[in-house]
């Protein structure tokens, strides 16, 4: 077992103190294994609501406005399929990135049977976090939000409610992917909407208000609405369609540009394996340098298939021992 030399700092420890291990009692009721992993942050639990929010009120916008009144009814069944399957991959790895463990440290382990089971060498050093009192492995940070220390924690997202770690990388990936193509498929479609809908329904809706001679419709068609919707493409007013589109381009534009940033940020973290904390603190290098492909693979799993893309696929990592402390 290979650990940290003595002049190394962490990041909580600026002056290192001594474990104090009577200090460090374990907690007294420790949830059981398999115990679902959720953070009680109002922050967090409000920001996560909005995300649900806003998907489903573009779910709403692109089914009722756009795609059930179109008559043509290839492009709706298209359309309506690739967007509700990729609302749905968003919003379950939303949940995954959620309610899965990020890869937090035992809090409270860092009592005297845990470092005599350490059996260190003379010289050799760990660091307990103050905060949660436990013994930090390597690349490991405290998070203030989540109230652990967290292993290669890249940052605490508020829209999952949860950090970004070492076991839910993946599935925050995916949801920023996900959250960007639905962004960028609802873009697509209001701009055929208007382009093939809006300016005939808004004409035919400003002359009928005014009541004019030339668009009366005879007692006959009165009679018979259903083929007069015929040539409407949407079931709402004009004004009500476009005040709904114009909501959906700006959330759709906002969160496009935002998913794929963070998305790009992402992937470029992997391929580095250097987090977004480390890279921030420009903390030193100290641990062994791999390839891209090997970097991907350690967080989407081995070996590559289409397990990548789905949220439901748990990765196979072929983690180290989590207790292990490198240098």
């Amino acid at each position: 077992m290979m650990l940290i030399p003595t002049h190394h700092f962490r990041d909580i420890e600026r002056k290192p103190e001594y474990l104090q291990p009577e200090k460090c009692v374990p907690p007294p009721y420790p949830g059981p294994v398999g115990t679902m992993w959720f953070i009680r942050d109002s922050c967090g639990i409000a920001c996560a609501i909005v995300t649900w929010f806003l998907v489903l009120y573009a779910e709403f916008v692109v089914l009722f406005v756009m795609l059930i009144p179109s008559r043509d009814y290839v492009y709706s069944i298209i359309n309506g399929i690739v967007f509700n399957l990729l609302a749905f991959l968003a919003l379950a790895s939303h949940c995954r990135a959620m309610l899965t463990d990020p890869g937090a440290v035992p809090k409270g382990n860092a009592t005297k049977e845990f470092i005599e089971s350490l059996q260190l060498k003379p010289g050799q050093v760990v660091y307990k976090c103050p905060k949660c009192c436990s013994i930090k492995p390597d690349r490991a940070h405290h998070c203030s939000v989540c109230k652990r220390c967290i292993r290669k924690m890249d940052h605490h997202c508020p829209w999952v409610n949860n950090c970004v770690g070492e076991n839910n990388q993946k599935y925050f990936v995916l949801f920023t992917m996900y959250i960007a193509l639905i962004s960028l498929h609802a873009l697509i479609m209001v701009g055929f909407h208007f382009l093939h809908c809006f300016e005939e329904d808004w004409t035919n809706y400003g002359v009928n208000r005014e009541g004019t001679a030339e668009v009366q419709v005879s007692l006959h068609e009165r009679k018979q609405p259903h083929k007069v919707s015929l040539t409407e493409c949407s079931s709402f007013s004009p004004p009500t369609t476009v005040i709904l589109l114009i909501l959906l381009c700006f959330e759709a534009l906002l969160f496009l540009i935002f998913t794929s940033v963070m998305f790009g940020t992402q992937v470029h973290s992997i391929c580095t394996d250097e987090t977004g904390i480390e890279q921030l603190k420009k903390e030193e290098r100290r641990w062994a340098k791999k390839t891209k492909w090997m970097n991907m693979k350690a967080v989407f799993g081995h070996p590559f298939s289409l397990g990548w893309a789905s949220p439901f696929a748990t990765p196979d990592q072929g983690k180290a021992d989590p207790y292990q402390y490198v240098v």
